[in-house]
């Protein structure tokens, strides 16, 4: 089992979407790399935490590899837009991979490579080693699916 940390503005849409795909074992939504030990959402919405709204996702390589789960991710975010994604602004939402296996790196390279021949503007995701991960509390959790009609700015039938 292989695992990755993507942010794409409200985490909400980013873990409901994963989930729904074939291979994708676990999504857990959490702050990622920032510099405040165990943040609440409530620090994190200020912007001053420096972490990002994350979702950890665990995927079986065998059914899904690491460049298919990261080509859907390109499809879901303007990656050129800097702490921001739909209505939601902030450094909390700015786009990132963060990765765990530093084997990893070239495959998110090769990928941001590739997709930045399709844009006039620079790419600015974030692409880091996962420094640090904590959970988001239990409401924040699988959200869209205890709220159907929650805010998500991404297309979910993507």
């Amino acid at each position: 089992m292989k695992e990755i940390v993507l942010a794409g503005g409200c985490f909400w849409g980013i873990e409901a979407y994963f989930s729904r795909i074939e291979g994708v074992i676990e999504t857990k939504v959490g702050y990622a790399n920032g510099h405040v030990e165990n943040p609440t959402y409530e620090q994190v919405k200020t912007s001053t935490t420096g972490h990002a709204e994350a979702c950890h996702i665990k995927y079986e390589e065998s059914i899904i590899n690491l460049e298919e789960l990261l080509n859907k991710f390109w499809k879901i975010i303007d990656p050129t837009l800097l702490n921001q994604q739909g209505a939601d602004k902030g450094s909390q939402y700015r786009t990132g991979i963060y990765y765990i296996d530093e084997s990893d790196l070239s495959i998110i390279l090769k990928t941001k490579e590739e997709l930045q021949k399709h844009y006039d503007k620079p790419i600015v995701t974030e692409i880091e080693p996962l420094k640090c991960f904590y959970l988001a509390e239990e409401y924040h959790q699988k959200y869209l699916e205890k709220n159907p009609n929650g805010y998500c700015h991404i297309d979910l039938s993507l």
